[in-house]
């Protein structure tokens, strides 16, 4: 069932303020909320959006504060400590678990579970982990963004180096949203055809490198930071994209963060697989085939998310 469209946006930050502006173009959002500690920063954004109102399609637009959460169907979190240069996702941990207990405490007067909580703050998966303990909401109703953005970059860079355009590209970042993350190329497709049959078929792929574009991949935020300061165009597409599959109920198959309960033999905490979803949230993990190496860095990857997730004691 496609819903109505109330989406709260909390931070209005670079990626708080240009997921609202993204996602204010969206066909399927009929209202967003943006909120941040710096009310006139909110005030500001959205008094800049609705200047461009004459472009779009109606809208409601409103900076306002947590009791303007009540009926929103999607409440996305941004608010949060900025990652700087030469600081890792998980050097956030500490800053941001203090953030988001705040947060969820005021959220929860608010909103019951018919809405969704989406959190792209970093870490991601940590503070997606935590926001499902926190909440008590069930864990088809707390996701994260996850390597949404990371699959994205996967798929260009595969498509630049092979010549063909990235939407026939399909291939995963799994894991962590971060340095452990796992590149799944045994399941890589071009097509209809493997990557290795595609490479023999079409002889574009003799400088294709699979580490050198999973190390791209792996460190594409931090050259951004380096050369920008932020992160925010893509992965405000990339929430906008997962807000349409909420909104529009479309059962799509993406890699949000979500809490495993045994697939991929891994319990108790969030990390990225694909995964169906839709306006009722996660739906069912899918256990794609894995190699064997892939397997094992998977499970690599879920223990360093439970060791640092032990660290802040959730």
């Amino acid at each position: 069932m496609i819903k109505k469209g109330k989406v709260t946006v909390i931070g209005a930050g670079l990626v708080g303020s240009t997921t609202a502006f993204a996602l204010m173009h969206s066909s399927v959002v009929s209202e967003i909320v943006l909120i941040d500690i710096n009310k006139e920063k909110a005030e500001g954004d959205i008094l800049d959006m609705s200047h461009g109102m004459t472009f779009i399609k109606p809208i409601k637009l409103t900076a306002g504060d947590y009791s303007d959460t009540v009926g929103s169907e999607l409440v996305i979190i941004t608010a949060g400590a900025n990652q700087k240069e030469g600081e890792t996702r998980l050097d956030l941990m500490k800053k941001n678990t203090k953030i988001f207990s705040q947060i969820v405490g005021d959220l929860k007067k608010y909103i019951t579970e018919e809405s969704i909580i989406l959190v792209v703050t970093n870490p991601v998966d940590i503070l997606t982990y935590l926001t499902y303990k926190l909440s008590g909401f069930p864990k088809s109703k707390v996701i994260g963004s996850g390597t949404v953005l990371d699959t994205a970059r996967l798929r260009y860079m595969i498509g630049n180096a092979m010549h063909v355009d990235t939407r026939n590209v399909h291939a995963y970042i799994i894991g962590e949203h971060g340095d452990s993350e796992v590149a799944a190329w045994s399941g890589a497709t071009v097509g209809m055809m493997s990557m290795d049959e595609y490479c023999q078929e079409i002889s574009v792929c003799s400088e294709f490198d699979k580490n050198e574009i999973y190390e791209e991949v792996k460190n594409a935020a931090y050259n951004i930071i380096e050369k920008k300061g932020a992160t925010y165009y893509a992965i405000a597409m990339g929430v906008r994209r997962i807000a349409e599959c909420i909104l529009r109920d479309e059962n799509s198959i993406l890699t949000i963060s979500t809490l495993l309960t045994g697939e991929y033999g891994i319990s108790d905490i969030c990390l990225s697989v694909p995964t169906l979803l839709g306006g009722k949230g996660a739906g069912r993990v899918l256990e794609i085939p894995l190699s064997p190496e892939e397997s094992a860095r998977l499970s690599d990857s879920a223990r360093v998310l439970k060791a640092h997730a032990d660290e802040v004691g959730i």
